[in-house]
């Protein structure tokens, strides 16, 4: 396992999964961390856009370079993907992983983890219903879930 976080380089020759989900300026649980723990022995790349070096007070403006480069770096990252993993966290209000469901949800490559509780859980189902987006509502689902999205991959590259 492999993890790059914003904003260096994330070209690679392994499969690549984009940890999407709440961060909301560092108060969401770290689930970012617990994934990576439990793919550590995968031959895959995390795409983590939760950086150790961030600085919570970064003005979030298009002016600002630092802002500037780790949006960009979160949206090419998400262009790349194979897989786009987004979580929920249910104490959190998620506004830039609501807008990324969004932007990729007919892209196929979209896993879904939102638990009970998130404060608009109903807009979630509704988009992965209509966009066929498989969705969980508990960690360990969703490790399920990836894993066998990973094997799916897998075969996919390894028949092409």
């Amino acid at each position: 396992m492999k993890e790059i976080q914003a904003p260096n380089d994330f070209r690679t020759d392994t499969i690549s999964v984009f940890l999407g989900g709440s961060i909301e300026m560092g108060t969401a649980e770290p689930w970012q961390a617990k994934i990576l723990e439990e793919f550590q022995e995968e031959d895959i790349t995390f795409l983590n856009p939760r950086r150790d070096d961030w600085d919570w007070s970064t003005e979030q403006s298009i002016g600002n370079a630092t802002f500037y480069e780790q949006v960009r770096w979160e949206n090419d990252a998400l262009d790349y993907a194979d897989i786009i993993v987004i979580y929920f966290d249910p104490n959190t209000k998620s506004p830039i992983s609501l807008h990324e469901l969004g932007l990729y949800a007919g892209s196929g490559r979209v896993l879904v983890c939102c638990p009970k509780g998130f404060w608009r859980k109903g807009n979630v189902d509704i988009t992965c219903d209509r966009y066929s987006i498989p969705l969980v509502e508990t960690y360990e689902e969703l490790v399920n879930a990836l894993r066998f999205r990973i094997s799916v991959v897998a075969q996919y590259r390894d028949a092409i």
